[in-house]
């Protein structure tokens, strides 16, 4: 385990829009601390309405982990790993408790637990076809052929992330499960002390706010952001291809449908990732669940900085 044996991380996680990101920008605020993004769209540049990216003027704590990568580039969890976790050791060395925030579930465990990644490397048959596969059915539809053989093991892959889900299919070939290779999978072993935390809120309430999220990111001008990166070439990239807010809208710039049915579309499938995100984070028992209800930001961050004192008097 690297970094203080005294100061643990805290982890803020949970749905798309219950919340988190401010709670985490108010208890890093508190803490002299900065919060760390476990966001695997928000590593990308230029795509910031889409990804609901804090502004850096609306943050009242440092943000990292954000526009590390270019669009085009194949960022992966084994790269988030690296780079997050050198963030953290940097905060823990200087004697910061670090704040990491993010909906994506396998970027959080990538950090904070001992995992190892497949590399992948054989080039055979299977492979060819495979790839073959994914071009002609498209990431989602390889990573749901891969959610309907092994739903563990696809939970822990992100759809963009074609390489990865490839090598997980072959694996199954062999009689294998990728999920099952994961190290601390099923028996988590902690690389950080950490005290996590995920929002919830009624349902109902829920994806009402995430149909106003989307409403907010049309009013501030997420067709233009789109229309920049399909302007530059980037509109069959993976990344954005992949991205909720993002392929909705490419489609309808190639007239594939009306706006409005890229709209509902984008609101849709942000609820369904809502639910995905929902179980990924109840399948660790690890978790303290915060609902949010009829909490304001001020009294989670409460709750959250009471828990981490604590923790330290314990120690």
């Amino acid at each position: 385990m690297n970094g203080s044996p005294v100061l643990p991380v805290i982890v803020i996680g949970g749905p798309t829009a219950s919340g988190k990101t401010a709670v985490a920008d108010e208890v890093a605020w508190r803490l002299g601390s900065t919060v760390v993004s476990c966001d695997a769209m928000q590593v990308y540049r230029r795509m910031d309405i889409g990804t609901a990216k804090a502004a850096p003027d609306e943050c009242k704590a440092p943000l990292a982990m954000v526009d590390v990568a270019d669009p085009d580039e194949a960022y992966s969890a084994a790269l988030f790993q690296r780079d997050a976790r050198a963030v953290v050791d940097q905060l823990l060395d200087a004697g910061h408790v670090p704040v990491l925030c993010g909906g994506t579930g396998l970027y959080i465990k990538a950090v904070i637990d001992e995992m190892s990644f497949p590399q992948g490397k054989l080039v055979d048959g299977r492979r060819a076809r495979l790839n073959d596969l994914a071009e002609r059915l498209g990431p989602s539809g390889l990573h749901k052929m891969l959610e309907e053989r092994d739903p563990a093991a696809a939970a822990l892959i992100h759809p963009n992330n074609v390489r990865r889900v490839v090598r997980a299919l072959e694996m199954l070939d062999e009689g294998k499960s990728y999920a099952d290779q994961q190290t601390g999978f099923k028996s988590p072993q902690e690389h950080y002390r950490a005290l996590q935390f995920a929002l919830t809120r009624d349902r109902e309430d829920l994806y009402r706010r995430i149909n106003e999220r989307v409403d907010i990111m049309m009013e501030q001008g997420l067709l233009d952001e789109v229309r920049s990166l399909v302007d530059d070439g980037l509109a069959n990239d993976l990344t954005a291809r992949q991205a909720i807010g993002y392929k909705e809208l490419i489609d309808y710039l190639r007239g594939s449908c009306s706006l409005e049915e890229a709209v509902d579309l984008i609101k849709h499938r942000s609820r369904r990732y809502a639910k995905r995100q929902l179980s990924w984070f109840r399948r660790d028992k690890r978790i303290t669940w915060i609902n949010m209800d009829q909490l304001s930001v001020g009294e989670a961050a409460e709750l959250i900085l009471g828990a981490l004192a604590a923790d330290q008097q314990e120690r």
